[in-house]
């Protein structure tokens, strides 16, 4: 019997284990139901909302639009967001950041800095020593990091979120562009952890289009590939991107729609903004020619100009996609000279011929990417804004060699939409349906390490290896070990980029470091030391890359095995509460386990000097990913590489425990095995006596980045700090301009309600005089000081006005609501009349109500006649100026004092039950009343108990109202026509017979 109490002990655990879990996840629940998503653009960002009873909806501004400005004007005491933001750029040009989102991740001698200063020389970009980067430099007092920036952006987009969901939100899923390299991404990252933002995804642009589509067309999508190529250019790039989709067998979901990346090929310049920039420098070009001879400045040294300049060149540009030819004009361009110039189609066309010629180069590299011809893709979409200008349309349509160009998805909104849609997936909040989507690398990743190698005898030196830990286009989120074995003291390895081959010499430039991050071990002797008698299996490193593209390095490990003997006691309680608690949560699997991507280990430390996704072992092991994510295989490891030629030792080494998967290890299976099989017999415990034991020892971590050094806690702190701050200016700032709105809207209304004739009546000319005096000498205050007065003043100003009118205004409201109240006052009493006396009506036989009860009732109808009387005779005498004596708030007390009782008695007749009727001596009923028909008493009807069958309904007087709660006594309403009806019903019996009625039915 002990025994078997200690069985179950660790099942019961891990039933209160798996409550815990579960009541975690109601208590996360009750803090995310909504969810939100922002597709950043480059020049404008949409955002949409998933929360209960409202699907995937974009999200309107304050100005009712769909889109807002990626624009942050930053002064002094204010700032501004969206549309207002970008009516400032032409007033402070300076103080206004646009585009800021191309210096995210960049040190100060990237090209895209440079091209920034060029393309806005308003703005003063600041260097930081520190972390190599530029700010913005808004004043001596201001400034401000391009992360910063876009926290505001960000803040602001989520209270733009809160205001349409009314209520609070806290879970996003940002989209970036698929270029986004590591430090551009963890860029991202930092903005939103400043924000007060918790990401669920950083998910790509293009993914999040190619989503969208595949949401909304979920049925057409089949086991046959579909191969769609979606062409994106925006404002700031362009991204072509190749997408399969195609339905799957997933082990928790069973058959769904997946959609894989195949193919990526971007330009980071090619976009909007360039062609805008181009028609700029046109017309700035042509103002300058108009004025030639007048000893003019030239435009282009004027911030203000320049910036109305690129405000006509888009709306030119927006206008030349549907014309041939359009008239640019400015009022007041530049020293209060008017612009105007005709400009054609066929000019900006050939302003922008070169940008065109790079409108096919996009789609060559995703199709070489993905290793496809043209001949593969079925259909070719466009996406993003730029895409509207006719010459790009001509440009793809003839590079692609389709017949049209696929227009059916919302340019515009598909990016949100997607994003939004794998927000609800990714919430706890939420559940939709599945789709599986199988993102891709667009950079390579290895690891770089240097060891001594000895090649003759007495001979050593150093070897270079490089491993691939991410190939590139190979699926993410993805985890991967790789063990070093040759190791036994502490030792670095280096994380950088992979082949770039395909990014040309410019994008590599504007790429920035290809070197991420140093990994120096410290422990790795003292782990060998602290276990001798052990054979070391290696050091195993564990990396992530996470949904959000983002790679991590978990953790490092220093793993041992040794041969035990195989004691035949029992399993200890811990040993089976680990074993019970694992089949529980997914039979043992790891629970970080995705379905886009499973642990694999690599652990080979000899072969090529750079690895590639055409290695076979590596091949391999993707191939098993995506055909069966997520599951155990029984099957034996991928093959090795050709080139990877390792020592004998190593080999053995890679054999015990490198290569398989976890799942694979003989020690292992023995364990998974004996968690759901019954114990092995005596015989087969002695045939194995011997077990692998493993021990596992954490190395010491430390990190150098090498591409761009993350924010420091305490400055990510500062600038969270900094940002709050501005916000509670900013709701202070709004809070005092309410204040100022309502007492200027009180002076003005109630110097308009003076000359009314309901004030003038219950006024006197004094009265008014003194109150407009008080009201014009507060206008007064209110221009000449009030800009500099605080919230508190100028509630205080508002509190002393309304108390100085609040007589006048409450003797007009008064008068107002008296008709109305003295109506229903009557109405009241009028029914409880009618009522009293048909309750005097019950016979005595049948009576449920007392003598004090209807005295009770009769005595209130009696005092709320006579107060209403003598209240509204006082109220008669007394003038219209004077304080009035008859009061809405007692007359809505007297009905409420007679409607109570009534409704005392309504109750006690709803459930009064009837009483017995009387016996006479021979047992029997007393004889019916003399007034009951000779049609009933032949057909012999018996009434119940206590009951007379001559009881009929008294007629309702009037069809009016009786107050509030009348609604609660219509059953009970004397010869209503719910009565009737009702005793219509009961009485026409299908026999021909007829009931008599309750009292309850009266």
């Amino acid at each position: 019997m002990a025994a078997t109490v200690r069985r179950q002990r660790p099942r019961r655990l891990a039933c209160w284990a798996l409550m815990t879990v579960l009541l975690a996840d109601l208590l996360a629940l009750s803090d995310t139901l909504a969810v939100m998503s922002v597709d950043l653009g480059s020049e404008s960002m949409k955002v949409a909302i998933v929360k209960p009873g409202v699907p995937m909806e974009i999200v309107l501004n304050k100005e009712s639009r769909r889109k807002t400005p990626v624009t942050v004007t930053l002064k002094e005491n204010e700032r501004f967001f969206g549309d207002s933001a970008a009516s400032m750029a032409i007033k402070n040009p300076k103080a206004t950041l646009r585009y800021f989102q191309h210096l995210l991740g960049k040190q100060e001698n990237n090209p895209h800095v440079a091209l920034y200063k060029a393309r806005f020389p308003e703005h003063e970009l600041g260097f930081d020593p520190q972390r190599q980067t530029v700010y913005f430099q808004i004043s001596p007092q201001l400034q401000f990091s391009p992360e910063e920036v876009l926290s505001m952006l960000l803040n602001y987009s989520r209270s733009l979120a809160e205001d349409f969901a009314e209520q609070p939100i806290k879970d996003a899923v940002i989209t970036v562009p698929a270029f986004f390299n590591q430090a551009e991404r963890r860029a991202v990252l930092q903005a939103a952890r400043m924000a007060g933002l918790k990401v669920l995804q950083l998910i790509n642009d293009n993914t999040a289009t190619a989503l969208s589509y595949g949401v909304f067309r979920r049925k057409d999508i089949n086991s046959t590939a579909q191969n769609i190529m979606f062409y994106d250019m925006g404002s700031g790039s362009t991204v072509c991107t190749i997408v399969t989709y195609q339905t799957v067998k997933t082990k928790d979901a069973g058959i769904q729609p997946q959609l894989q990346i195949r193919g990526v090929g971007f330009d980071r310049t090619l976009g909007g903004l360039e062609m805008e920039l181009r028609l700029r420098e046109h017309l700035a070009r042509l103002f300058n020619e108009q004025r030639k001879g007048q000893r003019a400045k030239d435009v282009r040294e004027n911030p203000r100009a320049m910036a109305k300049l690129l405000r006509e060149a888009n709306r030119l540009k927006t206008v030349l996609s549907a014309n041939a030819d359009h008239m640019a004009q400015i009022e007041g361009l530049m020293d209060d000279v008017d612009f105007k110039a005709k400009v054609t189609r066929a000019e900006f066309e050939e302003l922008c011929a070169d940008l065109f010629e790079r409108v096919p180069g996009p789609v060559q590299q995703a199709l070489q990417s993905a290793e496809m011809k043209l001949d593969e893709i079925e259909q070719v979409i466009l996406v993003g804004g730029a895409t509207r200008v006719p010459k790009v349309q001509e440009v793809l349509l003839k590079a692609v060699g389709k017949e049209e160009l696929g227009k059916n998805i919302n340019a515009d909104e598909a990016a949100a939409m997607g994003a939004v849609y794998q927000a609800a997936a990714l919430s706890k909040a939420f559940k939709v349906k599945p789709f599986v989507v199988r993102d891709a690398v667009i950079y390579p990743i290895l690891v770089e390490f240097t060891r001594e190698v000895e090649e003759e005898t007495g001979v050593r030196s150093l070897k270079h290896n490089k491993r691939v830990l991410f190939s590139r286009m190979g699926p993410y989120p993805q985890r991967k070990v790789i063990t070093f074995n040759r190791y036994s003291h502490d030792f670095n390895f280096h994380i950088n980029y992979g082949d770039l081959g395909f990014l040309g010499p410019e994008d590599l430039r504007v790429f920035g470091s290809q070197n991420l991050t140093t990994v120096k071990l410290k422990g790795v002797g003292e782990s060998f030391k602290k276990y001798p008698d052990y054979e070391s299996k290696g050091i195993k490193a564990h990396f992530n890359l996470d949904e959000s593209g983002v790679l991590s390095l978990d953790r490092v490990e220093s793993v041992f095995e040794t041969l035990v003997e195989d004691s035949p006691e029992e399993e200890s309680t811990l040993t089976k509460l680990g074993n019970t608690i694992s089949s529980l949560f997914g039979g043992g699997s790891t629970p970080d386990t995705k379905e886009n991507g499973t642990d694999t280990v690599q652990e080979e430390e000899e072969g090529p000097a750079e690895g590639s996704k055409d290695e076979p072992g590596e091949q391999a092991e993707l191939k098993e990913e995506a055909e069966a994510p997520a599951e155990d295989t029984s099957s034996p490891p991928p093959p090795e590489a050709k080139g990877a030629a390792a020592p004998e030792g190593e080999k053995a080494a890679e054999k015990d425990g490198g290569d398989k998967p976890e799942a694979q290890k003989p020690s292992e299976k023995r364990e998974a095995g004996s968690e759901g099989a019954p114990p092995a017999p005596e015989e087969e415990k002695k045939q194995k006596p011997a077990r692998k034991q493993r021990m596992v020892e954490e190395i010491g971590v430390e990190l150098v980045v090498l591409d761009l050094p993350d924010l420091p806690e305490d400055q990510l702190a500062r600038s969270a700090q900094k940002l709050q701050d501005l916000t509670l200016r900013d709701l202070q700032k709004q809070e005092r301009e309410k204040a100022a709105n309502s007492l200027e809207a009180f002076i003005f209304e109630t110097q308009d309600k003076l000359y009314q004739p309901e004030y003038q009546e219950v006024s006197t000319e004094e009265q008014r005089e003194d109150i407009s005096g008080k009201l014009s000498a507060t206008s007064t205050w209110l221009e000449d000081e009030g800009f500099g007065a605080t919230t508190a003043m100028l509630k205080e100003k508002l509190a002393e006005l309304r108390k100085l009118c609040h007589g006048l205004f409450f003797r007009v409201e008064e008068r107002k609501k008296w008709p109305e109240r003295l109506s229903a006052l009557d109405n009241l009493l009028n029914h409880s009349s009618m009522f009293l006396k048909g309750a005097r009506l019950i016979p005595e036989m049948d009576q449920i109500f007392t003598e004090v009860e209807m005295t009770t009732l009769e005595k209130i109808i009696n005092e709320t006649w006579a107060w209403k009387n003598t209240t509204v005779a006082e109220q008669a005498k007394l003038p219209a100026t004077e304080k009035p004596v008859l009061l809405s708030k007692d007359i809505e007390a007297k009905m409420a004092a007679l409607d109570r009782e009534v409704q005392y008695l309504l109750n006690k007749a709803k459930f009064a039950k009837p009483r017995p009727r009387p016996r006479d001596k021979n047992g029997t009923r007393a004889e019916a009343p003399l007034n009951a028909s000779t049609s009933d008493q032949s057909e012999k009807v018996i009434p119940p108990p206590g009951q007379t069958e001559d009881t009929k309904p008294i007629p309702e007087p009037e069809k009016e109202t009786a107050g509030p709660e009348a609604a609660d006594s219509e059953p009970l309403e004397l010869g209503g026509p719910a009565a009737e009806s009702e005793q219509k019903e009961h009485l026409e019996q299908p026999t021909g017979q007829k009931r008599t009625l309750k009292n309850d039915e009266l």
